[in-house]
């Protein structure tokens, strides 16, 4: 990864308590508009001591489950209810997201095949720059929410990388188990070293995925599996007030 400092900026605060809604600006320079940029959505939430968070969805722009959850979490969520911090990126990988694609329509990249980034690269290369050097070093934990998209539907299912570490393993599959999805994947040596859940393995901070239905759908069940699972495993880390429900889950 380059050591060279992102060029995306933005006026949210991170170290500041309250919640507080903007967005991440990368500078997108193109013929309508020679200082242009994108405008990535993003909240932050910080209050008191406790642990801190990063909740992600669009990471492919046609996978909704995460975007509608997170987008709903974002409003709703009060200060008062948090411990620590919660950063969320509803629609990380934007241009995609607002097209409706998996991939930007601006450089066809699959950001979740672009960690860590180029802070000098293509749109999407930058915003992978961005949060694995900006976002996850301040992080405890990452959770990334997916779908299948237009091409594919899933049974739904979380995905985490098996660590050699038995520390590490115990506590990634505290939150597969706090998720609670009916199916959980632990994947092995030779995992894509390009995904986000790669870049939270070399952040050294926990990082959770999951596969919420597809097909360019959305459904009730799906929702609520996601939206269940995001406050479970807030709840299981104590980034949340409240307890998290017990559920079963099959871990393959």
């Amino acid at each position: 990864m380059s050591n060279r400092p992102s060029r995306i900026t933005t006026d949210i605060d991170f170290a500041r308590g309250g919640k507080q809604t903007g967005f991440l600006r990368l500078p997108h320079s193109v013929h309508r508009s020679a200082y242009g940029y994108i405008a990535i959505p993003v909240v932050a939430i910080r209050n008191g001591a406790g642990p801190h968070v990063l909740l992600t969805a669009g990471n492919h722009g046609d996978e909704y489950e995460g975007q509608i959850v997170l987008t709903k979490l974002a409003r709703s969520l009060e200060v008062a209810a948090v411990r620590g911090s919660i950063v969320i990126l509803p629609m990380m990988n934007f241009p995609a997201a607002q097209a409706g694609v998996r991939t930007s329509p601006i450089d066809e990249g699959n950001l979740n095949r672009t960690f860590p980034g180029d802070p000098d690269g293509r749109p999407t290369a930058m915003i992978a720059h961005y949060v694995e050097s900006v976002l996850m070093p301040e992080v405890d934990a990452v959770i990334d929410l997916h779908s299948g998209g237009s091409s594919l539907i899933y049974v739904p299912g979380t995905l985490a990388r098996h660590a050699t570490d038995r520390t590490r393993l115990e506590k990634t599959l505290g939150l597969v188990r706090a998720f609670a999805a009916p199916n959980s994947y632990l994947m092995g040596v030779g995992a894509e070293d390009r995904s986000i859940l790669a870049a939270a393995e070399r952040a050294g901070i926990l990082g959770l995925s999951a596969e919420l239905g597809g097909a360019g759908m959305v459904t009730r069940e799906t929702l609520a599996i996601t939206e269940r699972g995001v406050v479970n495993v807030l709840r299981h880390l104590g980034a949340l007030e409240g307890k998290a429900e017990p559920r079963a889950t099959r871990i393959l």
